[in-house]
């Protein structure tokens, strides 16, 4: 639906800004912001207020609409991939049919958006006056996509979001009372602590989600397969629960480095649950061994964490900037969402004893990463066979020899990336 679309430059969606502000405080000259079928892609909206302006059909990619007011502004049938939302306010807007997928929404407010179904209708290309004068043909339903979004804290109290889609979506901590998300799509998504109360989830796919601390008052169930989806049951035992002190662990656990395992004992964390272990990357946890772990949302942001067993362990949602994973096993590690800036997944040299070197390479196969943020990281040499990188951002990746056979790449971006030399038995790039 994008071609054709006229582009807007940014002096003249600044200018459309000023006049709609006009009109809203009843100034001469003022006029409301009525953008349908537009490219307005990569714009910046200057925090502006563009409450009851129509955006109809729209393609809005990557647009910084960051601590804007769009209160009850048309977004229907609109492209909002990758844009940044946070802070922005877009309660009773029209949101039928957008696309929102991979989007920052970070602490907005939804409260009673209309999230449904859209009719889609075909633009017969002869201009583009408006809906009803532009779109003809066969009309079609586009449901309204949140997957792989960032919504945490958000408030979508009394939205109505049948049938929207909320796959590997992170919805920590959201709002959501008195609402209809009857039929909506959950699977993967993180909706730790948030709150349902007096909502419908009736017929919710609800497989792999994480409903830990989820409020579920008088929330209507029926039909959802809430048994399918991960509760505190699921998140393993905590350490204070058992009586260990991590600090003494490590202790010990330096001393197993420092010996060479002469002394002391390597910390082994796995199938505890530490996503409510302060300050965890402050600690020496290079070495360690965590197969299983929970680290849900947890900063580890330049943690050192080379060399370490990390296998089939959870770091969802998690802020692993910079973070050092040199050498280390991630096999089947769940990683979606994660922010992996700048992160570290180059390999280890040793020396052989007869001169000679070798690699320990990292180990990602099997793992899950989509919709991550890799931007800077570096996967020269890594192990990537059947790692699912959907959705993910990998630009300015280094990934010189990495091995991507069997890889799952559906819209993964490689803009920038190092590709010399990698294994793949798909096109990258």
């Amino acid at each position: 639906m994008s071609a054709g679309l006229q582009k807007l430059t940014q002096s003249e969606l600044d200018e459309i800004i000023q006049k709609h502000l006009k009109f809203i405080s009843g100034i001469r000259g003022g006029a409301r912001a009525v953008i349908k079928f537009k490219d307005i892609s990569g714009l910046d909206f200057r925090k502006g207020d563009l409450s009851q302006a129509d955006f109809t059909g729209s393609i809005m990619l990557n647009a910084n609409m960051s601590y804007g007011n769009f209160k009850g502004v048309s977004f229907f049938a609109c492209d909002l991939r990758g844009a940044n939302l946070e802070h922005a306010c877009f309660a009773r807007a029209d949101l039928r049919g957008a696309t929102v997928m991979g989007a920052n929404l970070t602490g907005a407010d939804f409260q009673k958006a209309d999230l449904r179904e859209g009719i889609i209708l075909e633009r017969n290309g002869t201009d583009n006056a408006g809906l009803a004068d532009s779109y003809y043909g066969e009309s079609k339903k586009a449901k309204t996509i949140f997957a792989g979004a960032r919504l945490a804290e958000t408030n979508l109290s009394g939205a109505r979001a049948k049938d929207a889609d909320f796959s590997d979506a992170d919805l920590t901590g959201v709002i959501i009372k008195d609402a209809d998300f009857s039929n909506a799509n959950f699977e993967g998504a993180n909706l730790s602590g948030a709150d349902f109360s007096g909502s419908s989830l009736r017929n919710a796919k609800m497989k792999s989600s994480i409903i830990s601390g989820t409020v579920l008052v008088e929330t209507e169930t029926g039909g959802a397969n809430m048994k399918e989806a991960l509760d505190e049951d699921h998140m393993g035992e905590r350490l204070e629960d058992t009586g260990r002190n991590l600090p003494t662990l490590l202790e010990e656990h330096t001393a197993w480095i420092a010996t060479a395992g002469r002394k002391g004992s390597r910390l082994d964390l796995s199938g505890f649950d530490l996503r409510t272990v302060l300050d965890l990357k402050k600690y020496p946890l290079t070495a360690i061994k965590a197969i299983g772990a929970n680290l849900l949302n947890q900063n580890l942001d330049g943690a050192e964490m080379q060399s370490c067993t990390l296998d089939r362990s959870d770091f969802r949602d998690c802020s692993l900037r910079n973070i050092d994973f040199r050498g280390s096993s991630l096999k089947h590690a769940m990683m979606t969402r994660a922010n992996l800036s700048g992160a570290k997944f180059s390999p280890l040299h040793f020396a052989n004893p007869d001169g000679s070197k070798r690699l320990q390479r990292v180990n990602l196969a099997g793992a899950n990463l989509r919709y991550a943020i890799l931007t800077g990281a570096d996967l020269s040499d890594a192990i990537l066979t059947g790692i699912d990188l959907s959705y993910a951002v990998l630009h300015d990746c280094d990934l010189r020899r990495a091995d991507l056979s069997g890889a799952i790449l559906n819209n993964t971006d490689f803009h920038g990336a190092l590709l010399n030399d990698v294994i793949s038995d798909k096109k990258i790039g």
